[in-house]
């Protein structure tokens, strides 16, 4: 695709992601994967590109970011995530400083910012939301992930009696027997 050609291709992407991401906040909790959202945009359009998605689809979003700023919406990019983890991508940084939001290093906080703002998305995009406007919430795989992380740093190391080295799963001491 030409210089001129690409950005033709971007601005009806970005126009296209706006509309799916408001349609996937009308839903709570709901996200969607860059791939996901690469496919619905290219198909809306009929504009289709083999170029890999990280070379296209984050100057793509950048263009949502500042819609969704232009019009005083929530930050709807929070709604789209990796398939893998769940997360949302290093692009979000681009939403909190468009935003005029100071940077969020910490990964974990960063993803409890776009769970608010995810939450936002919903409340301000119709989605039907719990008794008491619903809560921020991870994804489910990136919940489950910090759930694992927590119950194993909760567990207690167990030791041999004998010569205090760590015990297998087993339970019983390579060492001593």
């Amino acid at each position: 695709m030409g210089t001129t050609q690409g950005e033709t291709a971007r601005e009806a992407w970005a126009r296209e992601a706006y509309s799916v991401l408001v349609d996937v906040a009308k839903t709570y909790h709901a996200v969607i994967t860059y791939k996901e959202l690469a496919e619905e945009i290219q198909s809306r359009t009929g504009i289709r590109t083999k170029t890999l998605l990280h070379n296209w689809i984050g100057p793509v979003l950048a263009k949502v970011v500042r819609e969704t700023h232009r019009r005083g919406d929530p930050h709807l990019t929070a709604l789209v995530v990796h398939t893998d983890d769940g997360k949302v991508g290093s692009g979000y940084q681009d939403v909190l400083a468009v935003a005029g939001e100071p940077p969020v290093e910490d990964e974990l906080e960063r993803e409890r910012h776009a769970a608010q703002a995810r939450l936002d998305c919903y409340r301000r995009f119709g989605a039907t939301l719990p008794p008491g406007g619903g809560e921020p919430a991870l994804t489910p795989r990136l919940q489950a992930t910090v759930d694992r992380r927590r119950d194993r740093a909760e567990k207690p190391v167990k030791l041999c009696d004998r010569c205090f080295v760590q015990l297998p799963t087993t339970g019983v001491c390579d060492s001593c027997g």
